[in-house]
């Protein structure tokens, strides 16, 4: 028989699922498991509701793969925003750095990763035949395509995988000025570093 490494198998059965997390230990899945229960039932009944929701209901916008209430997301949606301006990223925590900085006001396409052989990701596991599709749709215009993503090795591969392939369609692809450091994720890089990268993009050369 296993020992219970707690007075409550019911506490036991929490801590475990929030030590399933990423990034959080026993100890810490421990601490907020008790304020959990310190709580009134509604405030944790409201929090648990809210997460079976967002993983019942939300989607992904058929656009840019963006997360999204609907079919499309409200960034696509929004028709005051440049089109023309595809900013293709790594992940949804991507998009919500880039838009705290505030200064950029095109639409994105997120890849849900990068190319990264040693992880078995390869071009098949990304969004990638959806953003050709959206460039070949657009074919003719004033397309820019900016490859946003991490300045390491995967990254540059990734880049240069696009670029191969949406560059037979004509359109203007760059990428962003390297204010960030060699290997740094967006996620991480301060506002004003990540908006002047972005202000001051480069044509992007393989």
């Amino acid at each position: 028989m296993i020992k219970q490494r707690y007075p409550s198998q019911l506490l036991e059965n929490a801590v475990d699922a929030i030590a399933s997390l990423p990034g959080v230990g026993q100890r810490s899945a421990l601490r907020l498991a008790l304020h959990l229960l310190r709580q009134p039932v509604e405030n944790v009944e409201h929090f648990t509701d809210a997460i079976a929701k967002m993983r019942r209901e939300a989607r992904w916008c058929r656009t840019c793969m963006m997360i999204s209430d609907g079919e499309e997301c409200s960034i696509c949606a929004d028709r005051r925003r440049d089109h023309s301006l595809i900013c293709v990223v790594e992940s949804v925590r991507d998009v919500m750095s880039i838009e705290a900085t505030g200064q950029y006001n095109g639409v994105y396409h997120v890849l849900g990763g990068i190319i990264s052989p040693i992880n078995g990701t390869g071009p098949s596991d990304l969004t990638i035949k959806q953003l050709v599709e959206r460039v070949k749709a657009a074919q003719g215009s004033e397309t820019e395509v900016i490859l946003a993503l991490s300045g390491d090795v995967e990254g540059e591969t990734t880049s240069f995988y696009i670029y191969r392939q949406i560059s037979p369609y004509g359109v203007k692809v760059s990428t962003l000025a390297r204010g960030l450091g060699f290997g740094d994720d967006l996620e991480y890089a301060d506002q004003l570093t990540l908006g002047r990268s972005i202000a001051n993009r480069q044509i992007f050369k393989p």
